[in-house]
């Protein structure tokens, strides 16, 4: 007779009607903030009825490991804040199942990889957490690999091993319709590189929430950035200045809006009066900008618990297919956007 499968967290989404990143949130307890009261009821009792039995509760009976170490290996940790914010929730997730994280930042160097695999090979290794600070295609090397594995804000391109990418595509059109939804039609967008996915997918779900509301896109509209505040500092002065400049203005990270902001102070320009802005990422100075600032944000906190969900399923069992999740970047509205 053969063994009956054990429910999975997506058995528990699909049964609830919510999707995977929900699940995590609500049965790690950190959910109670952004999801309503229903949900989370709806969350328990589908895991309840499956029996799904969340692998933070799990007793050390043979099922899942009481006692070990994941390794957690990062291309970089100093430049920006969120890989130090996603090792908060991997760590907070992996100490509810008594399991200790030890840390190595390999510059994504092939030889660095299998020394610190090598390092951990003489631990009680359970399994890794492969992350980069910018989301992108990887190509990790064998040693990696060879070991129970899920990525973090990365992935490779045929999809064989599971990963967690924040949902930048749904992010950009959650940032975009909220503008429109305030009557606001000149929206313009202030880009980072073109060739990095996080600026690839917020311009797609800008394009998609101007198409759905039948607003015309308007490439003027349209403005590349790197990043920094002077992006959005030069570029804002640049749209102000056009025949129909926009009322709204979409930076697809809060850095170039606080240049935004500067430039339409200087311009003498209210916001959100007569200019409304929206960040992305809901840096710490979001909440301190002037006015403070609407964002999307980036949930890296709970990519780190949502991995380490994923990689004790991968060690319970073996066979499951790779889930390619996409964490969900709730909107953060705050003072900087009103109606026109």
């Amino acid at each position: 007779m053969t063994e009956q499968r054990r429910p999975t967290m997506t058995d528990v989404a699909t049964l609830a009607g919510v999707s995977q990143t929900t699940v995590s949130l609500v049965l790690n307890g950190i959910a109670e903030a952004r999801v309503s009261d229903d949900t989370i009821a709806r969350v328990k009792k589908a895991a309840k009825s499956l029996g799904y039995l969340h692998a933070g509760r799990r007793s050390g009976n043979g099922t899942r490991p009481d006692s070990g170490v994941i390794g957690f290996l990062v291309d970089e940790m100093s430049t920006d804040p969120w890989m130090a914010i996603a090792l908060d929730g991997l760590r907070e997730k992996a100490a509810s199942s008594s399991l200790d994280i030890l840390t190595f930042v390999t510059s994504g160097d092939a030889e660095a990889e299998e020394l610190a695999i090598g390092t951990l090979a003489r631990t009680n290794l359970r399994g890794l957490v492969y992350g980069t600070i910018q989301t992108r295609a990887v190509t990790p090397s064998r040693a990696v690999l060879d070991q129970p594995t899920v990525l973090l804000n990365c992935y490779v391109t045929d999809r064989s091993v599971p990963s967690v990418t924040p949902g930048e595509v749904v992010g950009g059109r959650t940032a975009t319709r909220h503008l429109i939804e305030l009557g606001h039609r000149r929206i313009a967008i202030i880009q980072g590189e073109d060739w990095m996915d996080a600026s690839k997918d917020r311009l797609k779900g800008y394009r998609q929430a101007l198409a759905a509301a039948d607003i015309a896109f308007d490439e003027n509209l349209v403005r590349p950035g790197n990043w920094e505040p002077s992006a959005g500092y030069a570029q804002t002065k640049e749209m102000m200045q056009l025949p129909h400049p926009p009322t709204a203005i979409f930076c697809c990270n809060d850095l170039m809006a606080l240049g935004c902001l500067e430039a339409l102070r200087e311009l003498g320009k209210a916001i959100p009066g007569d200019v409304s802005v929206v960040g992305y990422d809901d840096r710490e100075i979001a909440q301190f900008t002037h006015p403070p600032l609407t964002t999307v944000l980036l949930p890296h906190f709970e990519m780190g618990a949502l991995a380490a969900e994923l990689l004790l399923e991968q060690i319970d069992q073996p066979g499951v297919a790779p889930a390619q999740l996409k964490s969900e970047c709730p909107l953060v509205v705050r003072d900087s956007s009103s109606q026109p």
